[in-house]
């Protein structure tokens, strides 16, 4: 209990160290950039990047990625995920791919890191508000444009009890309308690295998989619920077969 407290206190502060050094760093990035990265690639990359650092630097988490991106990583994907904890985001970002994520509003309203989120072109999201989520899915609209791959989380929040809660249409309907292909991807291991009301982090050795995109040329909105499901049945499927090979 002791060792782990230790070690949780040590994370938070390397943490801390890294936001408030990296924040300067993409802030530059931001800057010099700006002129020609309409997509602000370099900037969102290099953002994440601090993810992958704070992990190296972080003895209680062990984080591995596997399947494979796509080839052309400009090309632009809806890629969506399972949501097991809040750490999942610093998971997905060790893939060596940008993407703009949905994120909730009073996330990118925290000192430095919401700041970075919104020089990386990160959507900032009311949970709840109808009006908020249709202007979201118009920000994603223009980064798809941008051929920039938007990240959304179809469950909506996280799930409290491990199960795959229910996907919502959102991400499913931007795919079709845009004529965007689904990336698909399963997340396991992240619930224990970080429990709610514990400050205190766990030990966890999470994977994010990257599965087969799907395609959506040809489809309408009445397509919409046969997508949800079938997405959702992939990672539901894909997470099963993480879980039975811990």
């Amino acid at each position: 209990m002791l060792k782990r407290s230790v070690l949780s206190f040590w994370s938070w502060f390397a943490l801390g160290v890294i936001v408030i050094v990296w924040t300067p760093l993409v802030f530059v990035v931001w800057v010099a950039t700006m002129p020609f990265d309409k997509g602000r690639y370099a900037t969102g990359y290099t953002f994440r990047r601090l993810c992958v650092l704070h992990q190296w630097l972080n003895p209680l988490w062990k984080f591995r990625t596997s399947g494979e991106l796509p080839k052309n990583k400009r090309n632009p994907y809806v890629m969506v995920s399972n949501h097991e904890s809040f750490v999942d985001m610093l998971l997905i970002s060790h893939l060596k791919i940008e993407m703009k994520w949905l994120s909730k509003e009073s996330i990118l309203k925290i000192p430095l890191v919401g700041w970075m989120m919104k020089m990386s072109g990160d959507i900032s999201l009311v949970r709840g508000d109808r009006s908020s989520g249709a202007a979201a899915l118009k920000v994603c609209e223009t980064w798809l444009d941008r051929k920039m791959s938007v990240m959304i989380f179809p469950e909506g929040t996280r799930s409290l009890d491990g199960e795959i809660r229910a996907f919502k249409d959102g991400a499913f309907r931007l795919a079709i309308t845009t004529g965007t292909p689904i990336l698909p991807m399963a997340v396991h291991g992240t619930r224990s690295a970080l429990r709610k009301h514990d400050w205190r982090m766990g030990d966890t050795n999470a994977e994010v998989r990257v599965l087969e995109p799907i395609s959506t040329v040809g489809m309408t909105e009445d397509d919409i619920p046969v997508l949800r499901e079938r997405v959702r049945d992939l990672i539901v499927a894909e997470v099963a077969k993480m879980s039975a090979a811990d």
